[in-house]
Order: structure tokens, then C-alpha cells, then sequence
């Protein structure tokens, strides 16, 4: 998988990868050059006394290294912009699909987990590749030019390296082959963690209401301590490389310098021979280790190239229509539900079953049922958070699955359950329901949600400072905001998911006069929890499991709806309801 995604992702940059091979080449051949000059100075310049064959010699000597030096520093800077402008690319292509995820998938991989993929494992992944443009490319020229060398210089040492290379090749595949699956736990361990630590964070205040500190803490404990477990475990095996590294190579030095010494005394080798020897046994070994070096990042790299690309392959469940549609302009505002049926995979019962109704410009459908009877699932519909599994949700005239999103997104005006907003202002946040709103447009919305008197009386008004998720808000003060930011863009139907649940009974009511005469021309879907909020609904659609057990007007539904009548009775007095 790990292949797979750098062979893709890196087409692009073939050019600096071939100019990253040639100045690695070049480089390591100038390196290779060096221990034979040093040989020749020894045995040629100082056996006779030649001190100008020495001066020139190490002239050629201090010109090589200068070449190696130059090639060196570029090889690394085609590498380093190749390996940065490889980890860009995959943060944005991670980005753009996730954008496409509907909330099925969201929910599927999580939050915390989409986050690591995108930056911890990113990162690892880049890395591995500027290893690669400095080390992998360098390491292979460096073993096999240094063993052609060394072979040249005296070829019978040359069985020492026939066993040193394997043995080191040997022992660093068996400690590589251990420290892969622990790795591959790690990453897991590590989205455990952001999971609990992003949880304890967002619901701070829901854990020092319940005092609940103590518990938190155990939690993020255990999931710390598993993540440690594991990285300890792979930091051992992590940690016998190097010393198994370091007992080859000093082993076989002594190996060549006691059985390259009784050459020399025999007079089957020169000295400067043994020595030109022994620095390419340490360069064939030190390519090793280099490689070496880079094999300790591959496991983990592989293990998060993997999980990128399971992102990357993951296509999102509710599709962009190949022949795209737009809504009759006609049609404008004009939503219908046929027969409509929606089950997560795998679940025993549908979320939702046969939901037919129709709604047009000027009438308000409001839905009201129990917990988790499928409110905010048959509002989500609407928009393509998720698709129906059976059945057909219209919106102008056209079914949504065939409908271009942007026309669909741009006939809706969404106001989610969870009032949410962005870092930034009041003003960019409204600005995301219309980005070219004017100044007028964006109060008359403000004044619509009954938001503009706190706004007003902010010191900096619409450039007061909003937190993430707008937590420097009241719960009520965020959901006008949030309705304000649905008003702004006058869309043909306005979703309400249980949008009024923060407001007191009379901003509620002052909101929902407000907010009549808006949307005269568009249609308006409630969902509430609350009797009084859709008391005056066109049409009143009581949920249970899924199902709709009850359709009219709020005296009709009195008269003959068991469960909108339990509901009525649970939250008002008979006088009240009448």
C-alpha cells in the first residue's frame, strides 16, 4: 500500500527525483575515489619520498571532497522539497476527501483518528521519503561501488565481506520484522488517545459538573499506559539495532586489520592498501547502517501509508450524480418524501420507515416525537448528509441523488441540531451562508434571529471574537447565530433541527413571528421538542421509532393522535393546549 501511494503521489516530481539521483551519484563516487588516493599518497608519495606526487595528490584529494560536498547539500535540498511538497500534496488530498465524507464515514473512522491520518501520519510518511532521497538512493552506489573498490585494493580479504554483509542484512531483517505489527498498534493506540483527550477537552465542563476528574484521569491513564506498552515494546527491538550493528562492524575490523596485517607482513598487500581496505569495509558498512537507519522508518511509515490510503480509497456513500440535474426553478422551495426508508448497515431496524409527505412555499411541516425517533435523521435527508436507503427525497421537482450539490446546498438553509461555529467573527461566521452579504443584509438577519441586540451591544460588534465552536457564547445566543447564519442567504426551504431548544419561551415565540413574513415564499421544516414551538404548523408529523404514527394540525392530532396527545399532556395544561 505504502508503494502503491508513493508511486502515485510522486509522479510529479520525477525531475527532482532524477536530479537527486545524479547528485547522490556523483557524490558517492568522489567518496569512493577518496580511499584509493589516500592509498596512493601512502604507498607511492611517502614509500619513495615524492612530496610533490603528495601535493598534488591531496590537491585531487581536497577537489574530490569539495565535489562531494557540493553534491551532497544539493542532493538534500531536491530531497527535502520533493519529501515537503509530497506531504502537502497528501494533507490537501486528505482534506478535499474527507470534505466529500458524508456523516456516515465520519462517524465511521472518527474524528480524532482522520486527524492523526492527516497530520502525525502524513508526517511520518514525508519523512520516510526525504530518508529515502538522502539515504536510499546513496546507501545502494556506496555498499556496491565500495565492495568493487575494496575487491580492487586486495581481493583476498574479500571473504570477510561475503559474511559481514549478510550478517548484518540478516539481523537487521529480523529485528525490522518485529518492530512492524508493534507499530501498527501504536498508531492505533495513538488515535485512542486524541480520541479520549479530545473528549475530556470538548466536555470539561460536563466532567467537573459531575465530578468526574478522578475518572477522566483513569481513562486517559489506561489509554496512556497502552500506548506507552506498546512503544516501549518497539523501542526495545528498536534498541538492538544499533548494537547489533556496531558488534559487526567492530568485529570485522579487527577481523580485517588481524588478517590484512599478515598480508602486509607476508608482502601480499601494501599498507596503504590495508588502509584503503578498511575505510571502504567501514564505508560498505556504514551504507548498511545508513539503510539500516532508514528501514527503522519504514514499519511505521508503511503502517500510516496504510491508513492514508485507506482514507484516500474510501468513497463517500452519497455520490455526486454522474449526469447532474438542477432543480425546476418553478419548483422553487417545493420538497416531497416518498415512501422514504433509511437503516445504517448492518442494524437490526430502520432508523426510518415509508415517511411520505409534501411540502410546498409558505407552509411550515413541523416533526416532534421522543428521543431518537428519527427527527434529525429524516432532516438530514433533505440536504444529502446521509441517502435514503429505499424510497425518494425531491427537492424542486428532482430527486436529491440526482440533483448538482451545489444547486441542492444552495436551496437549503440548514440549522443543525448542534449550533456550531467557526473560529473567527460574527461576521465571517454569518458570511458562510452568504459571502458577498452586505452589511444591511447581515443585520436584517441578526434582527430576524433576535440576535442583534447582544451583537450590538459587544464592543466590537460584528468583529467580536468568536471561539472554536463558540464557546465563548451562551448555548441560546449560538443557535440565533446560527439561525441568523440560515436567514442570511434566503434559501427555498429552511431546516430547523430542534433549533429553538436553548431560546425562553417569549424569544422563541418572538423569534418564530419574525420569522413569518420571511419565509412566506419558502418552505419551513421544524423539528422541536417543545409543543408550543409548532403549535401553529401547517402540517405536524409525530414520529415513533421511526415511524409516522400521525399527521395534521395541532386539534386535529389532539383528537385522534395517542402519542401526540401523551406528548401534549407531559409539557402543557389542558387550557394551554386548547
Amino acid at each position: 500500500m505504502l508503494l502503491k501511494l508513493l508511486k502515485e503521489r510522486l509522479k510529479p516530481y520525477k525531475n527532482l527525483l532524477a536530479a537527486v539521483v545524479v547528485f547522490q551519484f556523483i557524490g558517492v563516487v568522489a567518496m569512493l575515489y577518496l580511499p584509493s588516493l589516500n592509498a596512493d599518497i601512502i604507498d607511492k608519495g611517502v614509500a619513495v619520498g615524492d612530496t610533490s606526487y603528495i601535493i598534488r595528490t591531496g590537491a585531487m584529494m581536497l577537489g574530490v571532497t569539495l565535489l562531494q560536498v557540493v553534491c551532497s547539500v544539493s542532493a538534500v535540498w531536491f530531497g527535502a522539497r520533493t519529501s515537503m511538497s509530497l506531504g502537502r500534496d497528501l494533507r490537501t488530498a486528505l482534506f478535499q476527501r474527507v470534505g466529500t465524507f458524508s456523516t456516515r464515514e465520519v462517524q465511521e473512522f472518527g474524528a480524532p483518528s482522520l486527524i492523526t491520518r492527516g497530520t502525525n501520519d502524513v508526517t511520518q510518511v514525508q519523512m520516510l521519503v526525504l530518508m529515502a532521497c538522502t539515504i536510499a538512493v546513496s546507501a545502494p552506489i556506496m555498499m556496491v561501488g565500495g565492495v568493487f573498490m575494496a575487491l580492487r585494493e586486495d581481493f583476498g580479504l574479500g571473504w570477510i565481506l561475503a559474511i559481514v554483509v549478510p550478517a548484518l542484512f540478516l539481523s537487521v531483517g529480523l529485528v525490522v520484522s518485529q518492530m512492524v505489527p508493534n507499530f501498527r498498534k501504536m498508531q492505533a493506540r495513538i488515535d485512542e488517545v486524541n480520541r479520549v483527550l479530545r473528549e475530556q477537552i470538548t466536555g470539561i465542563r460536563v466532567v467537573r459538573a459531575f465530578v468526574r476528574e478522578r475518572h477522566e484521569a483513569g481513562r486517559f491513564g489506561h489509554a496512556n499506559d497502552e500506548l506507552t506498552d506498546v512503544a516501549v515494546r518497539a523501542g526495545r527491538w528498536l534498541a538492538t539495532m544499533f548494537p547489533l550493528v556496531m558488534l559487526v562492524v567492530n568485529v570485522s575490523s579487527v577481523a580485517v586489520i588481524w588478517f590484512g596485517g599478515h598480508r602486509v607482513d607476508n608482502g601480499q598487500m601494501q599498507i596503504g592498501a590495508l588502509t584503503a581496505f578498511l575505510s571502504y569495509l567501514m564505508q560498505i558498512l556504514m551504507s548498511v547502517m545508513m539503510a539500516t537507519f532508514m528501514l527503522m522508518m519504514v514499519p511505521r511509515a508503511s503502517v500510516c501509508g496504510d491508513r492514508i490510503t485507506e482514507v484516500l480509497d474510501t468513497h463517500t456513500s452519497v455520490p455526486p450524480p454522474e449526469d447532474p440535474e438542477l432543480p425546476d426553478p418553478e419548483r422553487r422551495g417545493w420538497l416531497d418524501l416518498e415512501d422514504v426508508t433509511f437503516s445504517y448497515p448492518g442494524a437490526e431496524s430502520p432508523v426510518l420507515s415509508d415517511v411520505t409527505f409534501s411540502a410546498r412555499p409558505g407552509q411550515t411541516v413541523a416533526v416532534i416525537g421522543s428521543t431518537g425517533a428519527g427527527k434529525s435523521t429524516l432532516v438530514n435527508l433533505v440536504p444529502r448528509l446521509f441517502d435514503a436507503t429505499t424510497g425518494v427525497v425531491s427537492v424542486g421537482g428532482s430527486d436529491v441523488r440526482r440533483v448538482e450539490p451545489e444547486a441542492l446546498w444552495a436551496q437549503i438553509g440548514l440549522v443543525p441540531q448542534k449550533a456550531y461555529l467557526f473560529s473567527g467573527t460574527i461576521r465571517s461566521n454569518l458570511l458562510h451562508g452568504k459571502p458577498d452579504a452586505t452589511e444591511d443584509e447581515i443585520w436584517a438577519a441578526l434582527e430576524t434571529a433576535q440576535a442583534r441586540d447582544f451583537v450590538e451591544a459587544l464592543a466590537d460588534g460584528l468583529d467580536a471574537s468568536v471561539n472554536q465552536g463558540g464557546t465563548n457564547f451562551s448555548g441560546g445566543q449560538r443557535q440565533r447565530l446560527a439561525i441568523a447564519r440560515a436567514l442570511i442567504r434566503r434559501p427555498g426551504i429552511y431546516l430547523f433541527d430542534d433549533s429553538f431548544s436553548a431560546l425562553d419561551l417569549a424569544t422563541d415565540a418572538r423569534l418564530r413571528a419574525a420569522l413569518r413574513p420571511i419565509t412566506t415564499d419558502a418552505t419551513t421544516i421544524i423539528v422541536a421538542q417543545r409543543v408550543t414551538t409548532i403549535m401553529d404548523a401547517d402540517l405536524i408529523l409525530v414520529l415513533e421509532d421511526g415511524r409516522v404514527v400521525g399527521r395534521g394540525t395541532h386539534q386535529e392530532l389532539l383528537e385522534d393522535c395517542t402519542t401526540y396527545q401523551e406528548i401534549v399532556t407531559s409539557q402543557m395544561t389542558a387550557e394551554e393546549a386548547a
